[in-house]
Order: C-alpha cells, then sequence, then structure tokens
C-alpha cells in the first residue's frame, strides 16, 4: 500500500501491489455465492423429488392401493358429487361471512369490557372473565351440539330454531371468547404512557380507549386475527352435525348413498382452495407488517 494517500477510488490492490478495478475484487465473492445458492437450490430439489417420489412409489406398490384409490379416488364418483358437494360449500361460506361480523365486533366488546378500570367496572370485567372462561374452556364440537339442538327444543317463545342460526352462534361465541383475549393481549401492549398522555390531555377513560389505546391495539395484533380467520374457515364444516346440508353434510349424503369417500376428497379440496391462499396471504402479511414495524424503529 502507498505511504503517500489512500488508493485512488474504484481500485484496490492486487497481490503484487498493482491496482485493480474494486468491481474485480468483489466478482469472484459474487460467484462463490452464487455458487453455493445453486448448490443449494438443487439440494432442495433433489432432497423434494426422492422424498416425495419414494412416498409414491411406496403407496402405488401397496396391495391395497386399487381399492382405496377406487373409493376415494374414483374419477367417476368425484364427477358425480361435485355439483352437490359445491353448492353445499357456497352455505359453509355464507355461514363463514356471517360469522366473521359478528365475531371481531363481540370480542372487542369483551376485550375492552375486561380492560376497564376502576371500581364502578367491577361488575362488566366479572362479566368478561366468566364469558371468556367459559366459551373458552367448552369444547367447539359440545357447544354446537347444546345450542343446535338444546335450545330450539325449549321452544321458547320469539327464539329462532334455525339450526344455522344456532350454528353461527356456537361458532361467535366460541371464537369471540378466544378473539377477545387476542384483543386485550394488544392492548396491554400499549405503553401505559399513551393512557396517561390521554388523561392529562382531558380524555376520559373510554376516550382514551377509543383514541389512544384501540387503534395501536388492533394494529398488534392483526397477524394473530387473521390466523385466527383461517382456522374459523375450516371449523365452519362441524355446523354440519346440526343436519345443515352443507360440503361435509353433502359429502356424507352421496357416502351414504354409494359407499364411496370419494365426496370427501371433493369437499377437502373445496376447503383447501380456501385456507391454503388465506393461509399465504397470512403470511405474506406477517412478513410486511415485521418489516415496517423494522424499517419504523431504524
Amino acid at each position: 500500500m502507498s505511504l503517500h494517500g489512500p488508493p485512488s477510488r474504484g481500485t484496490g490492490p492486487d497481490t503484487n501491489g498493482e491496482q485493480v478495478p474494486r468491481r474485480r475484487l468483489f466478482a469472484g465473492v459474487s460467484e462463490f455465492f452464487a455458487e453455493e445458492g445453486a448448490k443449494a437450490g438443487a439440494v432442495a430439489v433433489a432432497s423434494t423429488i426422492f422424498f416425495f417420489g419414494g412416498a409414491a412409489v411406496l403407496i402405488s406398490r401397496s396391495a391395497n392401493w386399487p381399492s382405496v384409490r377406487d373409493q376415494f379416488f374414483n374419477p367417476d364418483d368425484f364427477s358425480a358429487s361435485a355439483p352437490d358437494v359445491l353448492e353445499g360449500f357456497w352455505l359453509n361460506i355464507q355461514l363463514f361471512f356471517w360469522a366473521m361480523l359478528i365475531i371481531p365486533v363481540l370480542a372487542l366488546a369483551i376485550a375492552v369490557m375486561r380492560s376497564l378500570r376502576g371500581p364502578a367496572f367491577m361488575p362488566l370485567r366479572i362479566l368478561a372473565v366468566v364469558y371468556t372462561d367459559l366459551f373458552r374452556g367448552i369444547p367447539l364440537y359440545l357447544l354446537i351440539v347444546v345450542l343446535g339442538f338444546g335450545v330450539p327444543a325449549l321452544q321458547l317463545g320469539g327464539l329462532p330454531t334455525s339450526a344455522a342460526f344456532w350454528g353461527i352462534a356456537a361458532l361467535s361465541l366460541s371464537y369471540s371468547a378466544y378473539t377477545a383475549e387476542i384483543y386485550r393481549s394488544g392492548i396491554d401492549a400499549v405503553p401505559e404512557s399513551q393512557r396517561s398522555s390521554a388523561r392529562a390531555i382531558g380524555l376520559t377513560q373510554w376516550q382514551s380507549m377509543r383514541f389512544a389505546v384501540l387503534p395501536q391495539a388492533v394494529r398488534n395484533v392483526v397477524p394473530a386475527l387473521m390466523n385466527t380467520v383461517v382456522s374459523l374457515q375450516k371449523d365452519v364444516a362441524l355446523i354440519s352435525i346440526l343436519g345443515i346440508r352443507d360440503a361435509v353434510r353433502e359429502a356424507e349424503i352421496y357416502k351414504t348413498r354409494t359407499f364411496n369417500y370419494t365426496s370427501y376428497i371433493v369437499a377437502t379440496l373445496l376447503f383447501l382452495a380456501i385456507s391454503i391462499p388465506l393461509t399465504r396471504f397470512v403470511d405474506y402479511y406477517t412478513a410486511r407488517d415485521r418489516a415496517e414495524r423494522s424499517q419504523s424503529q431504524i
């Protein structure tokens, strides 16, 4: 290296002390990482092909594979059952839509009730705790059975007897209890200084909650809420136990009539057609939100 000053910009010394373009110094590094990336990709592709190819060969060589294929993957039964299962799946989407309208609102109300402070709000906090503990503790399947069969059997005046109504009610009660805890975790994560600042400028407790705490709390828990949406989309199928002719019930009817299970594969593919894009969107949104938070902290 010269003792009279730094090398000229864009150059660097080689092993013989001569100046070479700086980009040549990094060319070998880039080629090295590119080569390692190609090797890693090749290994990933080869291992994937080996794993799934081996599984396919193992299954196809099973002595019972022909009978299993006819029972679960019969093309004729697939096309025959698809229209009815698809029509039932449209009902699943409608039930999912109505539950999604009810759950966030009910859950947020429960979370706010539990987060209110002061002795005057003690009854609301107790009610919120009992609600959360009760409906989180009851398995969703049992809750659907109790509400869907038990309440209509009472024949109380003014109460609906529709199985779809009580199925949505069961989903909403159960999921709102879980979602309320997600909201409450977001509320508790908001720094106490935010509440204090809001109260210092003259806002009431409710105004502080509404304008200072809740906007930050909801933003903090959006990824967790979206995962709940994915779970709800699948659990809507449990309502079929009430006799509602959704996708699962239509598949069961076809199976009972033909003694073939391909209709269940049709229903499975329909649910996957919704859940997989939802899951990928949740992953995308979570990654984007994490990146935005990292940028804001710099």
